[in-house]
């Protein structure tokens, strides 16, 4: 089966991951009226209904074994009672908190569709869809069952724990996932949001494989919020969990519909891969909401959109980096001349790797704090590679031209010095210019290797001729208010090219001339 209608380019949307509540004086004013006498209410209302579910959540495997609470409780005084009491109570806390919920369509039995995909994913309160849902069982962070109330609300649904930072944490909650899913109506339904987090619903971002790696019929679910005022969304950047909570509860009520749409039934083409699936089932969802679906993605905390395999930050760290340069009083030329002793110190004994008190006179900052944040937005600890800062901001600037830049990046990144690069060089060379690293580069380093060994004549032919790398080139690689200097048309004229053709010989720094021979600028091969 093949992929339903492509994605439209993803920069043609806007950054899915802000939401912020534009509110007139009069809705203000009107919102601190309101709020001021009902959200005490609420949250007093909802806070009295999850203290007399903590108690009752925890009875329900109480005083069972460690082997009888790996077994689903569907049956028995622990189901009728408990569960009815449970989903009474999560109803009536979201009814405090002025949700008015509609339900369209039906929702098919645990056999019929052992998962719910629900999306779009707006905020904490979609957990609203869970009393609709006969409270489904979910995944959720292993961390998550030491908050009072919760983790006993979670140890009641038998959620599946997850540690995200533990590899052998997420391969089991994998295959327990697939147990549970496979189990042909033994556990009850899973209920997921395939999107992974929040986002502001003018798009639905790409759908994570977990739902659909069973490759079993999959319900989608889709939440509308039909309301004036877009209060109950809580992105990454833009409106706070507060702000959310009290312009939701400063409402008279909160409109919702939970839809359910039909089951979707995998082709054994989208049983065989789960990415299939998951971007077929992710279109239709969209097109039934009147939405693009894109390629956008939140990879750890740092918005994405995809391109050809590409991570691409929504937020470049290199254009963080020269506002943090500028707004430290740095002018074009210093910048300039912080690169020039980058490319130094990459050629020095010292090598490529630099601490965070070693970036400040590098750099040439006032501030160490400058230099914290930039060191921040490339590495997870005080060490930075600097081959990925001089690059990535060398790439957005307009110092040198996209060909000279390529063969500095190449040969940089030419480890073995033959004039081809490995599977793992062009995954560390594409990710030092775009300053984000780069997991899946499969299908670049495969066009690369059409005609040959990837040389570097044949990255810059696949970086500006193919048509998904383009964009690349002259949508993410360019300054600010600048047209990309990619050339239109090739430069090598097709005549085999070598490690010193397209050298910059222009005169606008010492960076450039020492570029020119391909020898004082560039590192030796000791770093790796």
């Amino acid at each position: 089966m093949e992929r339903r209608d492509s994605r439209q380019a993803t920069s043609d949307y806007p950054h899915p991951f802000i939401h912020k509540l534009k509110l007139t004086r009069a809705q203000r004013i009107r919102g601190i009226v309101l709020g001021t006498i009902l959200f005490p209410i609420r949250i007093f209302l909802v806070a009295l209904c999850f203290l007399m579910m903590w108690p009752i959540a925890r009875l329900r495997l109480a005083g069972l074994s460690e082997e009888e609470r790996s077994r689903p409780v569907v049956a028995g005084w622990r189901w009728w009672l408990l569960h009815s009491i449970i989903r009474f109570l999560s109803r009536a806390a979201f009814f405090f908190l002025g949700f008015w919920v509609r339900v369209k369509g039906r929702r098919a039995g645990r056999k019929e569709a052992p998962v719910l995909a629900v999306a779009p994913h707006s905020s904490f309160l979609d957990m609203l869809v869970l009393p609709e849902t006969q409270l489904a069982t979910v995944v959720s962070r292993s961390e998550n069952q030491k908050i009072p109330v919760i983790g006993a609300l979670l140890e009641f649904n038998q959620s599946v724990m997850v540690n995200r930072k533990n590899p052998e944490s997420r391969k089991q909650a994998i295959a327990q996932i697939i147990e549970r899913l496979t189990s042909n109506g033994y556990w009850p339904q899973m209920l997921m949001f395939p999107e992974g987090t929040t986002t502001n619903g003018t798009i639905l971002i790409k759908f994570k494989r977990g739902a659909f790696l069973a490759g079993v019929p999959v319900q989608p679910v889709l939440l509308h919020y039909p309301n004036k005022l877009d209060t109950v969304r809580w992105t990454h950047k833009g409106t706070t969990w507060i702000e959310t909570l009290w312009h939701t509860c400063s409402q008279l009520y909160t409109n919702v519909t939970v839809e359910y749409l039909p089951v979707y039934t995998p082709s054994q083409e989208e049983k065989d891969d789960p990415n299939l699936y998951a971007d077929n089932v992710q279109k239709l969802m969209a097109k039934t909401l009147g939405i693009p679906a894109t390629d956008h993605v939140m990879e750890g905390r740092v918005p994405t959109r995809m391109l050809g395999g590409l991570s691409l930050p929504l937020e470049p760290p290199a254009r963080e980096t020269l506002s943090l340069l500028h707004k430290d009083g740095l002018r074009e030329s210093e910048v300039e001349a912080a690169l020039t002793q980058m490319i130094d110190r990459c050629q020095s004994e010292q090598g490529w790797r630099a601490v965070v008190d070693e970036l400040v006179p590098l750099m040439g900052l006032t501030d160490r704090q400058t230099a914290a944040k930039i060191c921040g937005l490339y590495s997870k600890d005080d060490k930075v590679d600097l081959r990925q800062i001089y690059l990535s901001v060398a790439a957005v600037s307009s110092f040198m031209d996209f060909k000279s830049l390529l063969h500095i990046a190449f040969t940089l990144y030419d480890r073995e010095g033959s004039g081809s690069l490995t599977a793992v060089d062009v995954s560390d060379l594409m990710g030092a210019l775009v300053g984000s690293p780069q997991y899946h580069t499969e299908e670049l380093y495969s066009e690369l290797s059409r005609r040959g060994v990837p040389t570097e004549q044949e990255l810059f032919r696949v970086l500006t001729t193919h048509p998904t790398y383009q964009k690349l080139i002259s949508e993410y690689l360019t300054s600010e208010g600048a047209e990309s200097t990619t050339p239109s048309t090739p430069l090598f004229n097709g005549k085999v090219g070598n490690n010193n053709e397209g050298l910059p010989n222009d005169n606008r720094s010492a960076l450039f001339h020492k570029t020119a021979d391909n020898s004082s600028a560039l590192p030796h091969k000791k770093d790796d």
